[in-house]
């Protein structure tokens, strides 16, 4: 098994004193179940339900939380009195009165943990007339984020390097190298295990298609008509080619579909974790807010599924530096699916910046609120001076700090915007994005 990074948020959340039961968010097949068969070796017992599975719902065919709890312990044989006791209910969504009994589980059983996940959990949490609202928890699952990705392919020496701050100059050719397997092959952990048992490409194919398939399947169930149906497939088809571009709802990707209709199907993708809508900012300080009227950017689930999905796997295969394929945009999915994977919170939302001046278009890669700091984050390589949108943002900006994302080596320059404001320029490679909040604290802590 893949070893998960969120292990470490499952601990606290159990050492936490009055924790609350816990609500796995996740699109399908990110490695929900896995993760907590992982964590529920630090527990006496652990009780796993599917509830897909009819000989596992039956428990919940009584009204009655205490009755059914008791008769569950009663057949697993499971006595909370003789130590700690995990109880993991899997696809929770089939029995939506489950997840309305979820607020009485802390005050009637505080000494059971209880995690839940679901495929399309989202839908049926709107759903549920009596939800737990500020009595559960809840932690978010993306895809494999880089490290755990070195895990798997059993590269320990690389992954202690990575971890090394500052990282060591001979330590960039090898991780920069594997940093561009990842993101040829993407972070769904299935796919990263066939990967790093058989190191083929092609082996892969089937298991993307699988999975888009799957998606598709999944989420038009839930669609509230046939019309809605045709629009989230057609999201699905046609996402990839605009992923990681500013998209408008009318029309989308050539089609006769209405705004509202498509916002409709975005949002149903939405919840089911299979896209992001990522919208900017105007704001170059601390607080900063999304502006929910301007055109979002569309974030696909996965950079492997969106490679497979474009077709040109084959293309990355060998490249020293991503950005020089596909206008850039394969690093900078690659970067945003990064920063989305080590944030557990489920009300992170990555931003971007955009310039507020009428009639002078300006876009920023990223913007990251850390501490008292709005920092803005480039997504390019070449030279400095073509960085305009950076030096925009600096212009503007209330502090001296600001990141490059690129395929060179760890770097630090005093650089000028062309108005003549003094500022200071962290260079860092692509791979050290999952360890960008450890590298911004050193980098205004050293400068």
């Amino acid at each position: 098994m893949i070893s998960r990074s969120a292990i470490g948020e499952l601990l606290n959340w159990k050492a936490r004193v009055g924790h609350k039961p816990l609500i796995i968010r996740g699109a399908r097949q990110v490695g929900k179940t896995t993760l907590i068969d992982q964590f529920a070796k630090y527990y006496d017992q652990y009780i796993y339900l599917n509830l897909e599975r009819t000989k596992d719902s039956r428990f919940f065919e009584d009204d009655r939380l205490d009755t059914a709890l008791q008769a569950l312990l009663l057949d697993k044989g499971v006595s909370i009195s003789r130590g700690s006791t995990l109880l993991f209910i899997d696809e929770i969504q089939q029995v939506p009165k489950v997840i309305g009994w979820l607020r009485y589980i802390n005050e009637d059983y505080p000494d059971l943990d209880l995690i839940a996940a679901g495929s399309l959990l989202e839908h049926a949490l709107a759903e549920v007339p009596s939800f737990p609202v500020g009595r559960v928890e809840y932690l978010s699952l993306g895809p494999l984020e880089f490290e755990e990705y070195l895990g798997a392919k059993g590269e320990e020496q690389a992954l202690q390097l990575l971890r090394t701050l500052p990282i060591a100059d001979y330590a960039h050719e090898k991780l920069l190298r594997l940093f561009n397997e990842f993101s040829i092959v993407g972070g769904m952990p299935d796919i990263v295990a066939r990967f790093a048992n058989h190191q083929d490409y092609g082996q892969l194919q089937p298991y993307y298609s699988g999975l888009i398939k799957s998606y598709s399947d999944d989420v038009v169930k839930y669609a509230r008509n046939a019309t809605e149906q045709k629009i989230i497939r057609h999201i699905i088809r046609t996402a990839p080619k605009v992923a990681d571009q500013r998209i408008v709802f009318q029309n989308f990707g050539g089609s006769n579909y209405r705004s509202r209709e498509v916002g409709e199907a975005m949002h149903a993708l939405q919840q089911a974790r299979i896209i992001q809508l990522i919208y900017p900012t105007t704001e170059a300080s601390v607080p900063a807010m999304e502006d929910i009227k301007k055109a979002p950017r569309l974030q696909y689930l996965d950079t492997g599924l969106l490679n497979y999905a474009l077709g040109i796997q084959k293309e990355l295969i060998g490249l020293q530096d991503l950005n020089g394929i596909y206008r850039g945009k394969v690093i900078q999915h690659m970067v945003t699916q990064q920063l989305m994977s080590i944030h557990y919170d489920p009300l992170f939302q990555p931003m971007f910046w955009v310039r507020q001046k009428s009639g002078a278009q300006s876009e920023l890669d990223l913007v990251l609120l850390h501490g008292q700091y709005l920092m803005p984050i480039e997504v390019k390589s070449g030279p400095f001076g073509k960085l305009r949108s950076l030096h925009q943002f600096m212009e503007v900006a209330d502090h001296h700090y600001a990141i490059r994302l690129y395929a060179g080596k760890l770097h630090v320059q005093n650089v000028k915007t062309p108005a003549g404001r003094s500022f200071i320029l962290l260079n860092l490679p692509y791979y050290l994005i999952t360890r960008i909040r450890e590298y911004i604290d050193w980098f205004v802590a050293e400068y």
